[in-house]
């Protein structure tokens, strides 16, 4: 059966009638045992078993999710990716991120609609000005090409944006990284999936954690819906539900779930080519490919595990939008959704042991769990394969939240998406 995507095998298979392609990936029942069982089959967890098998030769791995794969924030979010970050803990993980990404479609053989068309976050006053130009150096000084613009090269390649002399929130410049963009949400799982299921990873689906086994005070596996299942090592996953599932292993988490709005309007001609945000709006917005506008705001600060996200909250996304692009009033939304996300005090994710051992958390991502899922994979597959940290992970152990050496993007950069 064709297995490779290339022009050529599309012709042979659409010759074939289509008849010839292999499944993208099994549906296995659970073993009874396997080397690591990594719970939640969104893009972190199956990037996580993907780098196990590729980089570590661990090819009997389990990834249980209790719906379908990809369909928890992994499908939920607006697709962008990104690595302007404050402090130099940040921008190791999600520039390294940002790097996976930039070769991931050939790395994977799947076309992950990757578009690197950059991101401009809007200065709207001379004292941000002052504080937008503190954080380029930064970025500069820890290996991130950043700009800071002025207004006119913000109107030069922004020119829909609201320029007027009575603006509310006036345009000064703003902070723009070029290597910044979008891709594909679906495209990403899928491709994840599809290279871990070759390389023999058990992806299970429709398979809910019911407890956690515990033997000797260490987890030593999973109770599920399709069963007992038993690993040397279990990740968590699970963006945010971290806190319901670490209830279950009986500790508590320094985390929050929150739901994040985001909506899409009707398909128009190309007229947006970059991904923009204004802190002071909190609304962010891009253009996707079939021509939609993708639109996102700042988190409903309502704790929720909803995903269809509340008017109220919509409403406040969209004005913001239309102080920004006055221009837009016309479009008519197609649909809107929220997606729970896991918030950390410090806005910055967890890796490592939990207090439960045997039992990892790869979690507390807040709105960057997507832009950094080659990273989180990369680093959560080397502490679940060798039982200690990566170097770029060590810092966001759990343990700083004892010991107070937090690392606050949301101060740090400003914008906690």
């Amino acid at each position: 059966m064709t297995r490779h995507y290339s022009a050529f095998s599309l012709l042979k298979e659409g010759l074939n009638g289509q008849k010839g392609w292999r499944p993208a990936w099994r549906s296995p029942r659970p073993k009874p045992r396997y080397d690591v069982i990594i719970i939640g089959g969104g893009g972190q967890g199956l990037a996580t078993a993907y780098y196990l098998a590729k980089t570590h030769g661990l090819a009997n791995v389990a990834v249980i999710e209790r719906g379908w794969l990809g369909g928890g924030n992994t499908g939920r979010n607006t697709t962008a990716i990104r690595s302007n970050y404050f402090y130099p803990e940040s921008t190791a993980l999600y520039d390294l991120s940002l790097r996976l990404y930039e070769t991931l479609g050939r790395d994977l053989n799947y076309n992950i609609m990757l578009s690197q068309r950059g991101m401009m976050q809007v200065v709207s006053s001379p004292a941000e000005m002052e504080t937008a130009a503190r954080m380029v150096n930064a970025m500069q000084v820890n290996g991130v090409a950043a700009e800071l613009l002025d207004r006119a090269e913000v109107q030069r390649r922004v020119p829909i944006f609201n320029f007027a002399p009575d603006a509310r929130y006036p345009v000064y410049g703003a902070i723009y990284q070029a290597r910044a963009g979008v891709a594909r949400h679906d495209a990403v799982a899928w491709g994840y999936a599809r290279v871990a299921d070759r390389l023999g990873v058990d992806i299970i689906q429709q398979c809910e954690v019911q407890e956690f086994l515990v033997e000797g005070g260490r987890c030593v596996g999973v109770a599920t819906s399709q069963g007992e299942i038993r690993a040397d090592r279990v990740g968590m996953a699970v963006a945010g539900n971290s806190g319901a599932l670490a209830a279950k292993a009986g500790f508590r988490l320094p985390i929050t779930s929150y739901t994040l709005q985001a909506c899409v309007s009707e398909p128009v001609k190309p007229i947006f080519d970059t991904v923009l945000v204004s802190p002071m709006t909190g609304t962010y917005v891009s253009q996707s490919d079939k021509g939609e506008m993708v639109i996102g705001g700042g988190l409903d600060r309502v704790p929720s595990y909803g995903q269809r996200g509340n008017l109220p909250q919509l409403e406040t996304v969209l004005a913001g939008l239309l102080e920004m692009f006055p221009v837009f009033r016309q479009l008519r939304l197609l649909r809107q959704w929220g997606g729970t996300v896991d918030v950390t005090p410090d806005s910055s994710p967890i890796f490592g042991e939990s207090p439960l051992p045997g039992l990892f958390v790869n979690g507390g991502w807040g709105t960057g769990g997507f832009k950094g899922i080659p990273a989180g994979g990369t680093v959560f597959a080397h502490i679940l394969a060798t039982g200690s940290h990566h170097e770029i992970s060590r810092p966001f152990d759990l343990s700083r939240f004892r010991s107070g050496h937090m690392i606050d993007e949301a101060a740090g950069a400003g914008i906690a998406h």
